[in-house]
């Protein structure tokens, strides 16, 4: 009787001894942004032809290349944030290349950009952006935080 009881009391014993080690617990864990130590800053350059945009009217067709010459720009900076996504086709026969295509796309999100100059250059609408990603930074903090463990309180 003796020697169960002393089994019973060791086991239980060490059952709270194991449970105690446990992360059952319920936690609290704060995080905090993590700043970049260098911010660097991008340019890119937009051309698109005023006279042929599709107008009767010359202000129009001026306006249109505006906003083209800006959506090209945009490109360019997304280009050079996320890179080209390429594919190429060839075909041969009898060892002699019938046919090759070669296309580029690019998908991205840029936010905060500026518009650095946009002006007319003979025919050519051009529009030059300017990204800093120090602003980028700044507008990724106010949607995502970006965090890492600041403190972990354990209840």
């Amino acid at each position: 009787m003796m020697n169960t009881t002393v089994k019973t009391f060791f086991a239980v014993m060490c059952l709270l001894v194991i449970s105690a080690c446990s992360s059952v617990y319920d936690k609290h864990v704060q995080w905090q942004a993590v700043k970049p130590e260098v911010f660097p800053v991008i340019s890119g350059i937009g051309y698109a032809p005023i006279s042929l945009q599709k107008s009767n009217h010359k202000t129009q067709r001026m306006l249109m290349a505006i906003k083209a010459s800006k959506i090209a720009a945009y490109a360019e900076l997304a280009e050079q944030v996320y890179g080209q996504q390429i594919s190429s086709k060839t075909t041969m026969a009898d060892m002699i290349i019938e046919n090759q295509k070669l296309a580029s796309s690019v998908q991205g999100l840029i936010r905060g950009a500026k518009v650095v100059k946009s002006y007319p250059v003979g025919d050519t609408y051009t529009t030059e952006l300017q990204l800093d990603f120090k602003d980028v930074y700044e507008i990724y903090l106010a949607n995502l935080n970006r965090k890492e463990i600041k403190d972990v309180q354990y209840f």
